[in-house]
């Protein structure tokens, strides 16, 4: 999943096996506890921050002020496949209309591709 969750998740001690431990903010908000629930509820991870990034690369969004930055949009993966999650960071200045930064995730998947010649030989 990926999304706006409008969800601050900071750096607290017991949320770091399901969040990891490069959060940009401090404390957790409402909407952070809600998407922690969520996520132990149903076993995803919180990917987007279990990398280390500088700051500017960590923030989704600026407040109208231009002052506050604001990590709000966040990749969820299922702990199955979390490993096959290389890296999600956001980049500045792509041009969208919007307060929000782009989010991207480098995703490696396997591909297995099943030879049916060989399987009707077997039978």
């Amino acid at each position: 999943m990926l999304g706006n969750f409008n969800a601050k998740v900071g750096r607290e001690e017991k949320y770091r096996p399901t969040i990891g431990k490069y959060s940009l903010h401090e404390k957790t908000n409402n909407n952070g506890e809600r998407l922690i629930t969520f996520t132990i509820s149903i076993k995803p991870l919180v990917k987007s921050m279990y990398f280390e990034h500088k700051d500017i690369h960590r923030y989704t969004c600026v407040s109208p002020n231009g002052k506050t930055l604001n990590q709000i949009d966040h990749v969820l993966v299922d702990i199955r496949r979390h490993t096959n999650i290389m890296n999600v960071r956001s980049y500045r200045g792509a041009e969208g209309h919007t307060d929000h930064q782009l989010v991207i995730t480098k995703v490696k998947e396997k591909l297995c591709i099943a030879n049916r010649e060989s399987n009707e030989i077997r039978k």
